[in-house]
């Protein structure tokens, strides 16, 4: 067994002998549900679109979702196909249902991370609500053993990355536009 995975075993174990109650339980799968299919990044990118204040703002949320989506999903799950924890550990117990992709990166994460990552450059006096929220989204998906902790550090990183893609690239649109203007 590598350092790495008995890193990630570790974490795993800490969590279910000092974490898990019947409380967070809920609140773990409340949290997780949030993220699933990015409803909650969504529905605030929507909202924002509704308002033509900050319709840029939600556009470049969901360009965010997006492509993080493509990235974590379609490409890099397939590239390292890394088995999830509650599929290789059998002493964990499954709160939700099985997921049925990769673990490599956390797509919950990584698209949590991507949209609050916009949010919080462009809110910034929320900024620390919504790390909290994608982080939080993040968390639960260690404690339900859907992930290793290293596929969550992974998507956080990452999903940061498509927000500042995603801000440079709207930028650069920005700066296109007003100069042929």
């Amino acid at each position: 067994m590598s350092l790495l995975q008995r890193f990630d075993d570790s974490i795993l174990l800490f969590v279910k002998y000092n974490m898990h109650g019947i409380i967070m339980n809920k609140i773990m799968v409340i949290s997780t549900y949030l993220g699933n299919g990015g409803i909650i990044w969504i529905i605030i990118a929507a909202i924002l679109i509704c308002n033509q204040k900050y319709r840029k703002v939600g556009f470049m949320a969901l360009a965010a979702l997006i492509l993080s989506t493509i990235l974590g999903e379609e490409i890099l799950k397939n590239i390292f196909r890394r088995v999830r924890p509650s599929d290789t550990i059998s002493t964990m117990n499954i709160l939700i249902t099985r997921p049925l992709s990769y673990s490599f990166p956390s797509g919950h994460t990584m698209s949590s991370f991507a949209v609050a990552g916009i949010l919080a450059k462009c809110f910034k006096k929320y900024a620390i609500e919504f790390i909290s929220l994608a982080s939080l989204i993040a968390f639960s998906r260690v404690y339900l053993y859907v992930h290793y902790p290293t596929d969550v550090l992974a998507g956080a990183v990452l999903g940061l990355m498509c927000s500042a893609v995603v801000i440079y690239l709207f930028d650069k649109l920005d700066h296109k536009f007003k100069s042929s203007i």
